[in-house]
């Protein structure tokens, strides 16, 4: 029994990750991952989203946590509505 509530916490405390990186033609993208490290590799490697497939290599510029996957879907559909501006300007707010 102890092992399945060990399970549970470490499933409850999985942190999705609303990121954005900058590709080498200058555009944006965003996307969301559970783990970020793993993921910006596959984007440089031609395996992260077809977007940015192209465009390689990437460079991540703003990255933010949250605890759901619905909530980091959230976050990320609020940051693909910004305009460029907008997302430059949350860029810079790097704390």
């Amino acid at each position: 029994m102890v092992m399945a509530d060990e399970s549970a916490a470490k499933k409850e405390m999985k942190k999705w990750v609303v990121y954005v990186v900058e590709c080498a033609d200058g555009s944006l993208y965003t996307g969301i991952t559970n783990n970020l490290p793993q993921r910006l590799v596959a984007h440089d490697a031609g395996r992260g989203a077809k977007y940015t497939k192209p465009r390689r290599p990437v460079q991540l510029r703003h990255a933010e946590y949250r605890r759901t996957k619905g909530a980091a879907l959230k976050r990320e559909a609020a940051i693909k509505a910004l305009t460029r501006a907008e997302k430059l300007a949350l860029i810079a707010q790097k704390v």
